[in-house]
């Protein structure tokens, strides 16, 4: 939700500036660029040194630096105009009101003036200070400009009292805005399944049947699921990939049984299941306890049918809607289409090895989406990440028909 984001950070004279130094690790971590601004006091309870050691930008205390002779200004202007989200915390009861009363004393708060992004602030105060009507005065307002307030919670204050006032955590205030960035986007609220990478079928302890799907297409499919609002399951097979996304529950599996169980356990609190790994159809009926020697002679190994996962779902399809994948080698449209309606399908992706750029292994792909009124679509060669877009607008457009 904050990947790429540029977020502007105040911070204010209060003790719970420290806390901001985990704030920025924390939306670094989330893949977010971070520039700060702090007041003079601030200064006094977190090093400047340290903010900018953390958000790897230089810490912004005045509208003017002096530095080796040379003098430099600070436009106010261009950094509002860079955020992309303004975070405010801690917010004292004092910037507060100056926020409140368009009073313009120092550089955060002529960058707030001049701030056309959303703006969240995290008030930090003792009790009685949290209370006081001119406190509540300066959250109407600034609520009434469409600032947004996160929550100031309750325990142990710097003076020894305890009740409400205390800052938010760092997680707490990171979690608070992606879920308010999710409202109104096209899966808000919704649940949704996907499955990615290959399955491994065991022959013996260290052998394996396999293939040589990367994973790369459905973790793409998550993460922008996931950047759309949704609250996503990632049932992956063995692969290299890893997602670090708080609205993405990863679960690596190995086999297909294991697939199909996970699935199952989710499904029926699903509102979208996308079916993008590489299921291996088969696997050894009988597995060795131990490594098998190399012998004179062929060797023999007996498969049996793994579960057809998709085909399990399509059966106990409710109100789910249904993506398969199919990829193909010849007759595809045909094949895909079959597929479609033999599975109980709302939608399937077809992919050819016929197309170069396309399948396994590479950063492209070049698909046909095809629903299940048969209304056909083809995309052009793109990256996998712009199919996942693609794929998500065609899915998306349905739902909310």
């Amino acid at each position: 939700m904050l990947s790429g984001k540029h977020i502007l950070l105040g911070i204010t004279g209060g003790i719970a500036a420290y806390k901001t130094t985990f704030l920025i690790r924390l939306l670094i971590k989330a893949g977010a660029k971070v520039k700060v601004i702090m007041t003079e006091s601030a200064s006094s309870f977190v090093s400047p040194l340290t903010l900018s050691t953390l958000s790897k930008s230089p810490v912004l205390t005045d509208f003017v630096n002096q530095e080796d002779g040379s003098i430099s200004w600070n436009n106010h202007v261009e950094l509002g105009l860079w955020a992309d989200i303004m975070i405010i915390a801690p917010a004292t009861a004092n910037t507060l009101s100056k926020m409140a009363n368009g009073t313009c004393d120092n550089l955060l708060l002529a960058t707030y003036l001049s701030a056309k992004c959303p703006v969240y602030f995290a008030p930090a105060m003792d009790l009685d200070m949290y209370k006081h009507p001119s406190t509540a005065e300066s959250f109407k307002k600034l609520k009434s400009f469409r600032n947004i307030i996160i929550p100031a919670e309750s325990g142990e204050l710097a003076s020894g009292l305890h009740g409400e006032g205390r800052m938010a955590e760092p997680e707490a205030i990171v979690e608070f805005i992606q879920m308010d960035l999710a409202k109104g986007l096209p899966l808000s609220g919704k649940k949704v399944l996907i499955t990615a990478g290959p399955t491994h079928e065991a022959i013996d302890p260290v052998r394996f049947l396999g293939n040589r799907s990367s994973g790369t297409m459905g973790f793409e499919l998550a993460k922008r699921a996931a950047n759309l609002g949704a609250e996503v399951t990632l049932v992956s097979g063995p692969t290299n990939l890893n997602v670090n996304h708080s609205r993405i529950n990863l679960i690596r599996i190995t086999s297909a049984q294991e697939m199909y169980d996970a699935c199952h356990l989710h499904y029926n609190e699903t509102d979208v299941a996308i079916c993008a790994a590489a299921v291996a159809d088969y696997r050894p009926k009988h597995v060795a306890e131990e490594k098998m020697k190399k012998k004179e002679g062929d060797l023999q190994i007996e498969l049996e049918r793994n579960p057809d996962i998709l085909l399990s779902l399509g059966e106990k399809k409710t109100n789910q809607f249904l993506v398969g994948f199919a990829l193909e080698t010849e007759n595809e449209l045909e094949n895909a289409k079959g597929k479609l309606q033999r599975k109980n399908l709302d939608a399937i992706v077809l992919n050819s090895l016929k197309d170069d750029g396309a399948g396994f292994g590479g950063n492209t792909n070049k698909i046909t989406f095809i629903d299940k009124n048969l209304d056909i679509k083809t995309f052009d060669l793109k990256t996998k990440s712009d199919v996942a877009s693609d794929i998500w607008e065609e899915i998306t457009s349905r739902i909310h028909a």
